[in-house]
C-alpha cells in the first residue's frame, strides 16, 4: 500500500474570481456551499496531529502540505500566518514540512509574501496564457479581467527576496487559444516549472470540441507547443512533457494526470473531513468522499479506503482497453476522473483517450535519434558514450545548481567544480577523471541527488580520488556529512566523525584534516591506490586478479555509498577475512566460467563487468540499477549459478547501456519490447560448453521464444525501429540461424 506523503489542505472555501471551468464550483460536486468559509484553529490543529502521527508510524523522511482553497490567500496574513506556525509547530519535530500553495496571484502583496517567506512555501500561480487567453475563463465577478493583478502579484514573486517561493504556472488548456502565444506568455514570466492541464471532463460531461475537424485536437494543441519548448532548449520543466518523456524511457510518471505511479494524495476541506483528490468532483455529486474527518479518523484508514486503494492498483487499476493500449505506460489510462460514465463508473480509458495516445506517439517519434550508433559494434564507442552520459548528468547537476548560493563563485562547491575541470583539461591528469566518472556508482550518486541541492560532499571525493590517481596537487575543504570519507576507485578513510574537512593531495598520496578536533591522516598510496604506509584508518579497494585480463579484472568495491542500487540488499563491508574469503570465490567462480566458455573475452555481445559488490546472502547474481559495469554477487553464490548467470546478463547489461546511448525503436513501441525479448531469450540459450549435463529441452525452448519474437519483430511497420534497432534485429537474426544451423 502506498504512504500518503502529499496533503492538499482547503483553507478557505470561497475564491475571488469566478473562473467558469472551476471544478469547485462549476462541476458536479456542490459540497462547497455546506463547509465553513475559512477553516478553524482546531481543524488545523487536528490535521496536523493526524499527519504528524501517520508520518511517525510510517517514518516518512518529508511530507507536502498544499495550502489550497478557493483562494487560500484570502484567509488573510495573520490567519495565514497561524496556519504555517501550528502546521510546522506540530509536524516539524516528526518529519520534514514542505509547505506550498496553489493561489490565482491576485493577493501576493507583501504582508502575504512576507508570511510566505518565514515559512518557506513554494507559490504555484494559475494562469491560462496571455491576457485573451487567460480572460477567456478567469474573470472576476463582476466579470472584470484578471490578468493585470495576476501579473502584478507573479512580479512581486519574481522579487530578488521572494523569488525562491517560484515554484511555477498552472495553465488549463484551451483549444481555443492559440498554443505557442500561450506558452511564449508564460515563458515570459520566466517560471521554474509549467503545467498544462487538461479541461476536467467525463464521458457524461465530454470536453469541448476542436475548431477543426481533427479527431485529436488537445494532442495537436499540445504537441505546438512540445515543438515550441524543443526549440527554445527546454528552459523550464513542463511536467506533462517531462512525465511523458521520462515513461518512454523506462523511468517513473510525474504526474498523477498521467502514467501508472500510485496515488499519494489526500484533501482535507475546511471542515474537517478527508476527501480524495479534488479532480473527482467533475464526476459526480459526493465522488471524493469518504466519510472520514480528521477528528474521528486518521489516515491510516483514509488509505485503506476503497477508492484510494483503486488508484493505486497500477496496470491492475485501468480498464480493459487501456491494458492493451502501447502506451498505457505513459498514459496510464489518463486522470482517474476523466475516465467516468455513470454507465460504467471509472472502468473506461480517459475522455481524452484518442488525444493521449496521439500526444505520447507524438513525443515518442519526435525524440527518436534514427541514425545508427557506432556503438552497436565496437565497445570503445560504447564506453566513450556511457561516459559522456555521466558527464552530462554532472554538467546538469552543476548548471542545475547555479544561482544558489552554496554553489556561488569562492563557495565549496565551486572550489570542487574549478578544480575538476583543471584535472580535466590536462592531458596527464584527465584520463584518470574519466576513470572516476566511469566507475558505475558515480552515475548511481548523480541521479539519487538529482532531486537535491548540489552538495560538495557529492563532488568533492569524486575530485580528490582523480587527483590521487594521478598524483597531481589539489586542496579542497568542504562539510563531510559522514564518518568515513569514500573516494571513489580508492578506498576509505575513516573520519572521528562528520564535520568540516581539509584534503590536500600530492604526488605521494592524501592528507585528510579534520578540523573538528585538528586531527590529520596521511595516506600514501602506490598504483593500485593501496596504501603503503601512513594512517591505519585506510580501507583500500583491490582489483581481483584474473590473468590473463590486462590489468586484471574488475574492481571489488564493498564500501562506496552509493553501491545499493540492486534489487537484494548489499553486504555490509566485509573484514578482511570476508573479503579474502569473497576474492576466492570470485576466483573459483571465473576459473570455472573460463574453463567453460573460454572465448567469453573476445564476446562483443557482452558487457564485462568493472566493479563487482558483495551482497547479501540469497542474492544470486545481479545487475546494478543505472549503474552499467556494476555487478552484484551473493557472498554465498555458487559458482556453477555464476557461470549459468553471467553470459546472459552480461548480455542484458550490453543492451541495457547501448539503450540508454541511443534509440533501438520508437520509444514506448511494440518494437522495442520485443527486441528486449528476442535478445534475452539468445540470451538463455545454454552453450553446450558451459552446461553441466544435457539441456536439449531448454535451448529448444529458448530458441523457439526467440524466433517467436524476432517473426513479430519483422511483421511490425519498418519505421518502428530505428537504424541501430535495425541492424541490432539483424545481429539477432544471424545468431539464432548459427544457433540452429539455419533450421528451427
Amino acid at each position: 500500500m502506498t504512504q500518503i506523503q502529499e496533503l492538499v489542505l482547503k483553507i478557505h472555501s470561497r475564491c475571488n474570481i469566478a473562473c467558469d471551468h472551476c471544478y469547485m464550483y462549476e462541476l458536479a460536486d456542490q459540497s462547497w456551499k455546506s463547509r465553513p468559509t475559512v477553516i478553524s484553529e482546531d481543524t488545523v490543529a487536528h490535521v496536523a496531529q493526524r499527519l504528524a502521527s501517520y508520518a511517525k508510524t510510517h517514518r516518512l523522511d518529508s511530507v507536502s502540505c498544499i495550502l489550497h482553497g478557493g483562494e487560500p490567500l484570502l484567509v488573510g496574513p495573520g490567519r495565514l500566518r497561524d496556519i504555517c506556525a501550528e502546521l510546522t509547530r506540530i509536524l516539524s519535530p516528526v518529519t520534514t514540512v514542505d509547505l506550498r500553495m496553489h493561489t490565482n496571484g491576485m493577493l501576493l502583496h507583501g504582508p502575504q509574501l512576507e508570511v510566505l517567506r518565514e515559512f518557506d512555501v513554494k507559490v504555484g500561480i494559475s494562469l491560462d496564457g496571455d491576457r485573451a487567453a487567460n480572460d477567456r475563463h478567469r474573470l472576476d465577478r463582476r466579470g472584470r479581467s484578471s490578468y493585470d493583478k495576476v501579473l502584478a502579484g507573479i512580479e512581486r514573486l519574481r522579487a530578488p527576496e521572494y523569488r525562491h517561493l517560484y515554484m511555477g504556472l498552472l495553465c488549463t488548456v484551451d483549444i481555443k487559444n492559440d498554443p505557442v502565444a500561450v506558452h511564449d506568455a508564460l515563458t515570459a514570466l520566466a517560471p521554474p516549472r509549467i503545467d498544462y492541464l487538461l479541461p476536467h471532463s467525463t464521458w457524461d460531461s465530454p470536453p469541448p470540441p476542436g475548431i477543426t475537424d481533427s479527431p485529436t485536437p488537445y494532442a495537436e494543441w499540445l504537441l505546438r507547443i512540445f515543438d515550441r519548448w524543443e526549440e527554445q532548449g527546454r528552459p523550464m520543466k513542463v511536467r506533462t512533457f517531462d512525465s511523458v518523456l521520462s515513461t518512454l524511457r523506462g523511468g517513473p510518471s510525474l504526474t498523477e494526470a498521467m502514467g501508472l505511479a500510485p496515488s499519494d494524495l489526500a484533501v482535507v476541506e475546511t471542515d474537517g473531513t478527508i476527501e480524495q483528490a479534488d479532480s473527482l468532483k467533475a464526476a459526480y455529486d459526493g465522488a471524493p468522499a469518504t466519510g472520514y474527518d480528521v477528528f474521528r479518523h486518521g489516515f491510516e484508514e483514509y488509505a485503506r479506503h476503497p477508492g484510494v486503494q483503486a488508484r493505486q492498483l497500477g496496470i491492475e487499476g485501468v480498464s480493459e482497453t487501456c491494458r492493451r493500449c502501447p502506451v498505457v505506460e505513459s498514459c496510464g489510462g489518463g486522470l482517474y476522473a476523466h475516465r467516468y460514465s455513470s454507465e460504467r463508473g471509472f472502468d473506461n480509458p480517459s475522455v481524452f483517450c484518442a488525444d493521449l495516445r496521439a500526444f505520447v506517439e507524438g513525443v515518442a517519434e519526435r525524440i527518436t535519434e534514427r541514425a545508427l550508433a557506432p556503438a552497436l559494434h565496437d565497445a570503445g564507442e560504447l564506453a566513450f558514450s556511457q561516459g559522456k552520459l555521466t558527464r552530462d548528468l554532472l554538467r546538469l547537476t552543476n548548471d542545475r545548481a547555479a544561482g544558489d548560493p552554496g554553489t556561488a563563485p569562492g563557495s565549496d562547491w565551486d572550489g570542487a567544480w574549478q578544480a575538476l575541470l583543471r584535472l580535466d583539461a590536462d592531458d596527464r591528469t584527465g584520463t584518470e577523471v574519466d576513470a572516476v566518472l566511469a566507475h558505475p556508482y558515480t552515475r548511481t550518486a548523480l541521479r539519487l541527488a538529482w532531486d537535491g541541492p548540489a552538495e560538495p560532499a557529492l563532488l568533492a571525493p569524486l575530485v580528490v580520488a582523480s587527483a590521487a590517481r594521478a598524483r597531481a596537487g589539489v586542496t579542497l575543504t568542504w562539510e563531510h556529512p559522514a564518518a568515513r570519507l569514500h573516494l571513489p576507485t580508492l578506498g576509505t578513510l575513516e573520519l572521528p566523525g562528520p564535520g568540516r574537512v581539509e584534503v590536500t593531495t600530492d604526488a605521494d598520496g592524501i592528507l585528510v584534516r579534520h578540523t573538528g578536533d585538528e586531527s590529520e591522516e596521511r595516506v600514501l598510496l602506490d598504483g593500485d591506490g593501496n596504501s603503503w604506509s601512513g594512517s591505519a584508518r585506510w580501507r583500500a579497494l583491490h582489483v581481483l586478479p584474473l590473468p590473463p585480463v590486462s590489468g586484471g579484472g574488475p574492481l571489488i568495491d564493498d564500501a562506496d555509498p552509493f553501491r545499493d542500487c540492486f534489487s537484494s540488499p548489499v553486504a555490509e563491508p566485509l573484514d578482511l577475512g570476508e573479503r579474502d574469503g569473497f576474492r576466492e570465490l570470485l576466483q573459483r567462480c571465473h576459473a570455472l566460467l573460463d574453463e567453460r566458455l573460454p572465448g567469453r573475452h573476445d564476446d562483443p555481445r557482452v558487457l564485462v563487468a568493472t566493479v563487482v559488490t558483495p551482497l547479501a546472502k540469497g542474492a544470486g547474481v545481479q545487475l546494478g540499477r543505472h549503474a552499467p559495469g556494476a555487478l552484484g554477487v551473493a557472498v554465498d553464490t555458487e559458482p556453477e549459478e555464476f557461470v549459468r548467470q553471467l553470459p546472459r546478463l552480461g548480455r542484458r547489461a550490453r543492451l541495457a547501456a547501448l539503450r540508454e546511448t541511443t534509440d533501438l525503436a520508437v520509444p514506448g513501441s511494440r518494437a522495442d519490447r520485443l527486441l528486449d525479448e528476442a535478445s534475452e531469450a539468445l540470451a538463455s540459450v545454454p552453450e553446450a560448453s558451459a552446461v553441466h549435463g544435457p539441456d536439449t529441452d531448454g535451448r529448444a525452448v529458448a530458441l523457439k521464444e526467440a524466433h517467436r519474437a524476432l517473426t513479430e519483430l519483422d511483421a511490425l511497420p519498418q519505421r518502428q525501429l530505428t537504424g541501430t534497432g535495425a541492424a541490432l534485429a539483424g545481429l539477432l537474426w544471424a545468431e539464432w540461424r548459427e544457433r540452429t544451423g539455419g533450421h528451427g
